[in-house]
């Protein structure tokens, strides 16, 4: 088990030096996503760097791709490829592109990029788990901006008639999309009704409490005959005033003087 508060803030600190060295990249939303990743690979997922395509592991999906370097960041601390690498990000034939390769980067368990399609895929996996009497289970990290595609609340809709209760969503809920707040450009809330009556569990949570994400995972675990799904209130850009609640920093990468703040204010 890891100090999974360490763990964030390291993985913080490495997200905005990788940006920083690609010049390139999506800050945002993978400073919101940190605190689920941190708990999730600190404490819960079944995964061995020594052996990253074993069988029984747990899987994880990144449904949100765009936040390539929050899973980078977590899979290089975690020992499935070296640290080094990380300053690699977006450059030509580093296996680390904008959004992971899953036959490139050792511990991704999909290719994704497309938004609304990553939970089908995971849909999948749970339900090959299933078929195959197997007791892994599959978490998928998804963006609430990506609620507004239809396949999503297909793949919703398939979770839980075919009760997958292996199936954990992770939902970065930080309210914020590209072109602005996702209630002004097309609102999916509430989310945790729509969840509900789709037949899942719900489970709302601050998503930067690592106590709350550590018991929302625990209690996933507990549930039978259905999908559970974690809305994670979250800040986008979190840990960086400047960054933080800013629609802009989706997919713009800092330069020198604000990467050397933004180091300085996340080791303080």
């Amino acid at each position: 088990m890891l100090d999974t508060i360490a763990l964030a803030r390291t993985m913080r600190q490495e997200i905005i030096k990788m940006l920083t060295a690609s010049a390139s990249g999506h800050p945002g939303g993978s400073l919101s996503a940190t605190d689920f990743l941190a708990v999730l690979y600190g404490e819960f997922m079944n995964v061995d760097p020594a052996e990253p395509r074993k069988a029984d592991r747990d899987r994880f999906v990144l449904t949100k791709g765009h936040a390539a370097p929050a899973l980078y960041a977590i899979l290089a601390l975690k020992g499935f490829f070296p640290m080094e690498e990380l300053a690699n990000l977006r450059k030509l034939g580093s296996p680390l592109q904008g959004h992971p390769d899953m036959h490139k980067v050792p511990g991704v368990d999909a290719s994704t990029g497309s938004l609304g399609q990553g939970l089908s895929l995971a849909c999948g996996m749970a339900l090959a788990a299933k078929m195959d009497g197997q007791d892994y289970r599959v978490y998928a990290l998804m963006g609430d901006g990506e609620q507004q595609e239809g396949q999503v609340w297909e793949a919703a809709m398939f979770a839980a008639h075919y009760k997958l209760d292996n199936l954990v969503i992770l939902l970065d809920h930080n309210h914020l999309q590209i072109d602005g707040n996702i209630a002004d450009v097309l609102n999916p809330d509430p989310l945790d009704e729509k969840y509900r009556a789709f037949g899942w569990n719900v489970i709302q949570i601050d998503g930067h409490d690592h106590e709350q994400i550590r018991t929302a995972l625990a209690q996933a675990r507990e549930v039978k005959g259905q999908p559970t799904v974690i809305i994670g209130e979250t800040v986008k850009g979190k840990g960086v005033s400047f960054m933080e609640n800013q629609a802009g920093w989706h997919g713009k990468a800092p330069n020198a003087e604000q990467s050397a703040q933004a180091l300085a204010e996340l080791e303080g």
